[in-house]
């Protein structure tokens, strides 16, 4: 007997609703498997304290002693801000596009997801299946990337479905973990925007140099567009397509009545104006610094257990951004002027010369083969000599430096080698000499094109800015600043039986008798070579040890007139032990370290040593105004009547052969600071005395800066005098010292009685 019509569809209905309660209920054995990963089929997922903690990648964040952010350390750029930071045309904009429902749903929007098909087929609605929470936690737990997806995610066509389930799991407890308003934080906070901004506060500095809370509704829009897909619709790449997407964004607004009819067709018809700002370490104050503060940063993060290119560190540095922006200021806008000279001279020409002044052969060919372009080549190309010259003669775009701003042209690599090695680089650093905090680093001319750092990575010849460890060394044997010598020749037989008999910079001696200080400020190099003969090469090392010279100190008698390679850093910290009452105080350079939610982990102090006695650092605090004081001293000129500077300073210029190194060194009781000028390499220099000495090429960037300092009323630099012991043991009256009558101005007697005014333009 036949079944009746009626059985038939009831056993259909009845086999609908089975198949229907087992695919349920496999459906819930399947996310219940994925959950706890069953038998590692699946993969892992977050455990609930990695889902309540988040960890994205934050920069950590470099800040000047006054509040200013001088740079980041990243990997990925990103920072975070608060909610309240959030324009509410932003957040509208990235409901209305990516989640319309997002207050509606607990983290799976299944009515947009179901619906998915059908837009995708009739093109009505452009966004994907994926809820704002979705995508959070894929941005968050990286499960594209990152997550173990198990043995079954090698089966073709099951590795996505897993992917996908995990972020419908993720996402239901990141909803039960967190209010809607923490999940939009997190979200725009952590999001790629492309161009290495990552997070809505980077991406507005980036794209339009603004903060967050400053956008417009159209650039608000814009930002929102790029996340579909951030190279695609990239604002600086692809900028037709990133316009057409942000219209599409303000549609999505309009829809649904975030913005009204004027604001929508005014906004439409505005162009994307961007004021491109893609943060790097090129960028931002006091790049050198940062640079090599980093590498004790890295190693102190690692023996701390933090990393410091994801862990949003806050790092607290002695630097004063203004005193920063001064400093750089100044070495702009001296060695501007002195690198347009140094084209002049050498207009045609090759800078690059021996002790003749004759052009050194084979220089760039030598030069070169140090170069990662050159090792790159004979890698590629594995050593063969003609495919090695064919590319690094060819010709190709590129940008260059120059002080009137970049600029594009064709030129080979041994073109570029060429070109940069005719530029003059310097070197500054200003310090507070009572506390060893480093007010301003300047490391080169520019970090983008010249990465070497001329104030701690390299070392020169100090020249007579080296001097004063031999008059310490003096005046702590018992020599006065009053103390007469005869600038007349004097011959020290070094221990490999070599006699070494220096010249003066004129090259001759004028038999006079002079005070030490006299000497130290006309810096007569037979005097030093005398007090070095006295004392003994070993002293004076010694002695330059004590106040903090690190570098490797041969004990010869050139050493005198500094024979040996110092750092700038190492000099700054020395000149100021004399200020700083003879106590050596390390050059400081941080204050604390605070973790990304401002505990702090670690605060600093400078290592201190009493290197001198109070006296002694007196009267070399003494004897180094005589420099800038008395007429014909060395900095003399330059100081008083150049660049009007007219309040106690401590001076010391040094110029080594041929003009290689020009320095300056120069303290005041609140600042201790030094500068070094010269080429790359040694043998690239000023011809002449006259362009290429201390007070010439480096004594101008000081001056510069301290008038800069001095005129800033925000940073409150005293042009207070030295202070002064309450008593002194030594007299330092030069004509009581030596028996005669005492004037009534001893400063006044002792320019009278001086070498001729011409002298500083002569000496070193």
């Amino acid at each position: 007997m036949s079944s009746s019509p009626s059985n038939k569809y009831r056993k259909i209905i009845s086999g609908l609703w089975i198949l229907f309660a087992g695919g349920f209920v496999f459906f819930l054995l399947y996310i219940f498997a994925v959950s706890i990963n069953f038998l590692n089929l699946f993969g892992d997922l977050p455990d609930l304290k990695t889902l309540e903690n988040p960890k994205s990648e934050l920069a950590s964040e470099v800040y000047s002693e006054d509040g200013q952010l001088l740079g980041k350390y990243f990997r990925e750029n990103r920072s975070p801000v608060t909610y309240e930071q959030l324009p509410k045309h932003l957040v509208d904009a990235l409901i209305a596009t990516e989640d319309i429902r997002f207050e509606e749903h607990s983290g799976i929007d299944f009515k947009g997801t179901l619906a998915v098909p059908y837009y995708q087929l009739t093109g009505k609605q452009d966004r994907g299946s994926s809820t704002l929470t979705q995508q959070l936690a894929r941005n968050l737990f990286r499960t594209r990337e990152d997550l173990n997806h198990g043995l079954l995610s090698g089966v073709p066509g099951l590795r996505m479905l897993i992917i996908k389930t995990k972020e419908w799991i993720m996402s239901i407890k990141l909803e039960r973990s967190y209010t809607k308003r923490e999940i939009l934080l997190m979200y725009l906070n952590t999001v790629d925007f492309g161009s290495n901004a990552f997070g809505i506060k980077v991406a507005a500095k980036t794209f339009f140099n603004k903060s967050p809370e400053d956008l417009t509704v159209e650039e608000a829009a814009t930002l929102v567009g790029v996340l579909k897909g951030p190279s695609y619709y990239s604002p600086v790449s692809r900028p037709e397509r990133s316009l057409s997407r942000r219209n599409t964004v303000l549609d999505q607004m309009h829809k649904y009545n975030f913005i009204d009819e004027p604001t929508y067709t005014a906004a439409t018809a505005k162009p994307i104006a961007l004021n491109l700002n893609v943060e790097n370490q090129n960028k931002g104050l006091a790049p050198y610094f940062r640079t090599e503060m980093g590498k004790f940063l890295v190693k102190w993060a690692k023996e701390n257990g933090y990393d410091l290119y994801s862990d949003g560190l806050k790092i607290y540095t002695t630097i004063n951004a203004r005193m920063q922006q001064h400093a750089e200021a100044a070495v702009e806008q001296h060695m501007k002027v002195m690198q347009k000279e140094f084209f002049r001279q050498f207009k045609g020409k090759s800078p690059w010369i021996d002790e003749n002044g004759r052009e050194i052969k084979g220089f760039l060919q030598d030069q070169i083969k140090r170069t990662a372009r050159y090792k790159s080549l004979v890698e590629q190309y594995d050593g063969n000599e003609d495919s090695i010259k064919f590319y690094l003669n060819e010709k190709v775009p590129m940008k260059v430096f120059s002080w009137s701003g970049e600029r594009d042209t064709l030129m080979s690599p041994m073109d570029s080698l060429r070109y940069y090695k005719h530029y003059l680089q310097a070197g500054f650093m200003a310090m507070d000499p009572l506390t060893g905090h480093i007010k301003a680093w300047v490391g080169g001319t520019n970090y983008k094109y010249f990465k070497y750092d001329h104030v701690k990575q390299g070392a020169r010849q100090p020249g007579s800015t080296f001097k004063p460890f031999v008059y310490t060394t003096a005046i702590e044997k018992g020599y006065s600043p009053c103390y007469e010598v005869v600038d007349a020749p004097v011959t020290i037989i070094n221990e490999d039986g070599v006699p070494w008999t220096p010249k003066n910079s004129e090259g001759t001696y004028s038999g006079k008798k002079l005070t030490l200080r006299q000497a130290l400020a006309f810096s007569v190099n037979s005097i030093t070579a005398f007090l070095m003969k006295k004392l003994g090469p070993e002293e004076v090392v010694s002695t330059a040890k004590r106040l903090g010279i690190t570098t490797k100190l041969n004990p010869y008698a050139s050493l005198a007139l500094g024979s040996d390679d110092v750092t700038l850093y190492d000099m700054v910290g020395a000149y100021g032990t004399f200020v700083n009452k003879g106590v050596w105080t390390e050059p400081q350079y941080l204050l604390r370290i605070e973790d990304k939610n401002g505990n702090v982990l670690q605060e600093f102090a400078p290592k201190t040593v009493e290197a001198l006695n109070e006296e002694t650092a007196y009267l070399m605090v003494h004897m180094l105004q005589a420099g800038a004081d008395i007429r014909g001293g060395t900095s003399y000129y330059g100081l008083r009547h150049r660049y009007g500077l007219k309040n106690e300073i401590g001076a010391k210029t040094g110029t080594t052969s041929n003009q290689s190194d020009a320095w300056f060194m120069g303290i005041t009781p609140d600042l201790a600071a030094g500068v070094w000028v010269g080429g790359e390499d040694r043998s690239i220099h000023f011809r002449s005395a006259a362009y290429g000495q201390g007070n010439k090429l480096a004594l101008p960037i000081y001056a510069y800066f301290m008038q800069k300092v001095y005129a800033d009323k925000n940073l409150n630099v005293s042009k207070a005098p030295f202070p002064k012991p309450a008593s002194l043991s030594v007299e330092i009256n030069c004509n009581t010292y030596n028996n005669g009558p005492a004037p009534a101005d001893s400063v006044q007697q002792e320019q009278i009685l001086t070498l001729p005014e011409n002298v500083d333009e002569q000496k070193f």
